[in-house]
């Protein structure tokens, strides 16, 4: 994503990743991003879960407007509860 994201940044467009895998996101020089520690396939949330996915895309577009350094990578403090619910 961020190959695509520098292309379309050119023409002074600014984009926004949300990123499940962190190491990808730094290699691909994502132009910035918010980052989840959350299961592949899932980068908004728990299927259903509207409210959860909401907060997320608000923090995603927060980040858009306040990160001003390329290649920086937010990482947002939201657990996946399912997760959780598995360790206890």
């Amino acid at each position: 994503m961020g190959l695509i994201q520098r292309e379309i940044e050119k023409i002074g467009i600014p984009t926004i990743s949300v990123s499940i895998v962190r190491r990808f996101t730094e290699e691909a020089g994502a132009p910035r991003a918010v980052f989840l520690k959350w299961p592949m396939g899932h980068p908004l949330g728990e299927p259903g879960r509207k409210d959860v996915q909401t907060t997320v895309l608000k923090s995603a577009f927060n980040a858009l407007e306040t990160i001003k350094e390329p290649g920086t990578i937010i990482d947002l403090p939201y657990r996946w509860k399912r997760y959780e619910d598995l360790k206890r």
